[in-house]
């Protein structure tokens, strides 16, 4: 199932959301060749990407970790591994990746933003994206495998939309075999089904037989991004914003109202 829009209008531009887009295209096609360059794409993703076992010191430094036919990751000590909590944000590993974490970020991030205006939108972004990035270090000490993408940030956004829309209507394009339909559901279903797959999925990885090097997705990232986009949304949001908002969504329902 696949969120391609939401019946829950803006009052503003979303002027940051498609800044944050831009920038991580921007940086997909411009530092990391747009996928294109095995050894660009590769290079990005080791020195820019998030490996826990580099924050923690939990591997000895030159530990490798293949990555590809005949590249590897190695472990090493540089001090621009502390700012990969946020670079890693902006990096994706394909044309699929970037894409999908587009849509979502799309489809939900517009009305997050418009109820928090541009620079607290931002923060609130960012911060959703570092507690993620935390997560999955703290479920994933010794891994020395680089972690990238937006998806624990766009997970905040998730969450956020959860509080602040869980009755607005969003499409879902669903598909099984044959059987292609756009389904209009309330957003608190589609979001805790997509929630409850992700802890699903995140659980075998605490299973102390599963082995530390895996090149799977980090979903604890997405299920601590989602909790975290939760619980802080209401410190961001703007009162005066959320209440215009109601006001647009009150007068633009008004005539589904008994009389």
């Amino acid at each position: 199932m696949i969120p391609i829009s939401d019946d829950n209008p803006t009052l503003h531009t979303p002027w940051m959301t498609w800044a944050i887009l831009g920038a991580m295209f921007a940086t997909w096609i411009f530092v990391q060749g747009a996928g294109f360059e095995e050894l660009r794409l590769a290079a990005s993703v080791c020195n820019l990407g998030m490996v826990p076992a580099e924050l923690l010191h939990t591997r000895p430094i030159g530990f490798a970790v293949p990555i590809g036919e005949g590249l590897a990751c190695r472990v090493d000590n540089q001090s621009i591994n502390w700012l990969t909590p946020i670079t890693s944000m902006f990096l994706h590993g394909s044309w699929g990746h970037i894409l999908g974490n587009a849509l979502f970020f799309y489809v939900f991030g517009n009305n997050i933003e418009d109820s928090m205006g541009p620079g607290r939108f931002l923060v609130f972004y960012l911060l959703c994206g570092v507690v993620a990035a935390g997560v999955h270090v703290l479920t994933s000490p010794a891994s020395p495998v680089p972690t990238v993408g937006a998806s624990g940030a766009i997970s905040g956004i998730l969450g956020a939309y959860l509080v602040l829309y869980p009755h607005a209507r969003v499409n879902i394009l669903f598909f099984f075999i044959i059987f292609i339909r756009v389904i209009p559901v309330p957003a608190w279903m589609a979001l805790l089904w997509w929630f409850g797959w992700q802890l699903i999925a995140a659980l075998p990885q605490l299973s102390p037989l599963n082995p530390e090097i895996t090149g799977g997705v980090a979903v604890w990232a997405h299920v601590g991004g989602f909790v975290a986009g939760a619980a802080l949304v209401k410190l961001f949001e703007n009162p005066v914003l959320v209440a215009k908002r109601k006001l647009l969504h009150d007068t633009q329902y008004s005539h589904l109202l008994p009389s």
